[in-house]
Parts: C-alpha cells; sequence; structure tokens
C-alpha cells in the first residue's frame, strides 16, 4: 500500500506571524485586563470630572498643575525616599546575611528560608495593623525603649512629622529584606563549590571570595531583586493608608495614596488619573534605567 503523502505547512503556518498567533489569546488577557485599564486612565486624566456627572476636557492641564502641586511632589520625593529602604538597605543587608549562610553551610536552609519568606505571604494590611501596635506611643517598641533605659528616645513614632517616614520604611525594609536574601540565596547555590576551593588555595579571605566570585556570580538576582523591590516601594499604599493615612500633615503621603486621596475624597478623579499615569510612566523608567545597568555589567 503506497504510503500517504504528507502535506506540505501551508504559508500561513510557515509565517511569521505564527508565533504570535500562539501569544494572541494571552495577549489579549493582559490587554483586557491591564493596557485598557491604563487606557483609560490616561483618557480620564484629560478631563476635569469629579466622577460622576459631566466633565470638562482640559487636554493635559491636570499634567501642568502637578508640576506646581507641593503635596504631589511632596509624594513622589517620599515614594524615592521608601526606594532607600525597600530596597537599598534589604540588598546591602541580603547580601551581607546570605553570603555568610552560603559560607558557613548552615543546617536546616530549607525551613530559614520559609521563615524569612513569611513576610512576603502574610496580608499587608495586617502586617501595617502590627506594626501600627509596635509603634504606638504605648506600644511594644516603646516599652522595649524604657526597659534599657533608653525612655529619650520614645515618642508616638507615626504621628511624629521626623520618624513617621521612616518608620514606615523600616517596616517596608522588614517585608523585603527576606525577599532579597532568598532570591540571593538561590543565585548563590549555583555557584560551584570548586571556584571557592580553588580561591581558598590561592589565600583568598571572605572579603575576596565575596567581591571576586560571588557578587559577579548573583548580578541578575541582584537586578531583580531590585526591580521588585523599587516597583513595591514606587507603589506602596496599603501600608500607608493603614499606619498614617497620609500624615502627619502631608510627611507620608505618597503617589499611590493620592490617587485614592484625590479620587475618593477630594472628588477629583482626573487629577487622580493623571498622578496614577505619571506613576506607572516614573514606575517604568526607573526600572528600565536598573535593567538596563544591570545586563550591561553581566
Amino acid at each position: 500500500m503506497a504510503r500517504k503523502r504528507r502535506e506540505a505547512p501551508s504559508a500561513v503556518v510557515r509565517g511569521r506571524l505564527t508565533p504570535y498567533l500562539y501569544l494572541l489569546p494571552a495577549f489579549l488577557v493582559y490587554a483586557g485586563f491591564l493596557l485598557y485599564p491604563l487606557l483609560r486612565a490616561a483618557q480620564f486624566s484629560l478631563y476635569d470630572w469629579p466622577g460622576f456627572g459631566p466633565s470638562t476636557f482640559v487636554g493635559l492641564g491636570n499634567y501642568v498643575d502637578l508640576l506646581s502641586d507641593r503635596r504631589f511632589l511632596a509624594a513622589v520625593t517620599h515614594a524615592l525616599t521608601l526606594i532607600i529602604f525597600y530596597s537599598i538597605l534589604p540588598l546591602v543587608v541580603g547580601l551581607v546575611l546570605a553570603a555568610i549562610l552560603r559560607r558557613g553551610k548552615v543546617k536546616g536552609l530549607g525551613v530559614f528560608r520559609v521563615l524569612i519568606f513569611m513576610p512576603q505571604v502574610i496580608a499587608l494590611v495586617v502586617v501595617a495593623v502590627a506594626w501600627y501596635q509596635i509603634y504606638a506611643p504605648n506600644g511594644y517598641l516603646n516599652a522595649l525603649l524604657s526597659a534599657v533605659g533608653l525612655e529619650g528616645l520614645t515618642r508616638g513614632w507615626l504621628g511624629d512629622p521626623t520618624f513617621a517616614l521612616p518608620a514606615v520604611g523600616m517596616v517596608g525594609f522588614w517585608l523585603q529584606t527576606g525577599l532579597v536574601m532568598l532570591l540571593l540565596l538561590a543565585g548563590m547555590g549555583r555557584i560551584p563549590n570548586d571556584q571557592y576551593e580553588a580561591a581558598r588555595l590561592d589565600g583568598a579571605g571572605p572579603i575576596r571570595e565575596f567581591f571576586a566570585i560571588t557578587l559577579p556570580a548573583v548580578k541578575a538576582e541582584i537586578t531583580t531583586a531590585l526591580v521588585l523591590t523599587i516597583i513595591a516601594a514606587l507603589k506602596t499604599f496599603d501600608l500607608v493608608y493603614v499606619t498614617t493615612g497620609g500624615g502627619p500633615g502631608t510627611a507620608t503621603t505618597v503617589p499611590s495614596y493620592e490617587v485614592y486621596n484625590r479620587a475618593f475624597n477630594l472628588k477629583e478623579v482626573g487629577s487622580a488619573s493623571a498622578v496614577a499615569v505619571v506613576l506607572t510612566i516614573l514606575v517604568f523608567l526607573i526600572n528600565v534605567v536598573v535593567s538596563r545597568i544591570g545586563e550591561e555589567k553581566r
């Protein structure tokens, strides 16, 4: 019996668009749940609209107003300050701790990884309520300071304009350090032991091992950690809303909180949408820069 001849693939199957056809279903979901709301927010930002009734087209007026809006500029400054607590400090501490754990070969490392990742799986509202109790004037932090004879340092941490933002930032530091350390431990786990043994035979100490072997090997993980933590810092809302409500005054207001405040409290949906669009662009640009720097150094 003659073998059935296989039909040649059609021109459509062989075409350059074929891979994109496979991606189309996922892209439609992505567009429906992300791109469309973003475009609608951009559209709303061009109008003066209280959220109901008629609207007035103002073009780029809402964006121009933001340039001279002290509250908005303060919110952006606060968000950039939180990057220090959410990204820089966790990266430094996470690098040191991960290197110590990697070098020391700690027993039960799997259990330790679960414990340090626990803050990531706890709802942020729960975290915020817990830390609100810690920072309260009669809370655990002041009680601890009093117990060790440092009564002069006690204060209402979240009600002090000077310390409120760093207090919120330290919560972010506690949240993100475990995630950063876990990413770095995963990267360090791929480094062959032969490299460390060769370095030790050459007389390299722990510090030289870290800078010569460990740090170059985890640059990809460092970039990933920075991207994730910077996004978390810039889009912080739950923590600020529950602990300080943007206060005292405007000491802890951030762009995400400004979106909520303008849209639901001040009934300025157009201005709130403009803040949301600017925040999206800011997050995108900062992370593009971080990713490019990380790629160049690999």
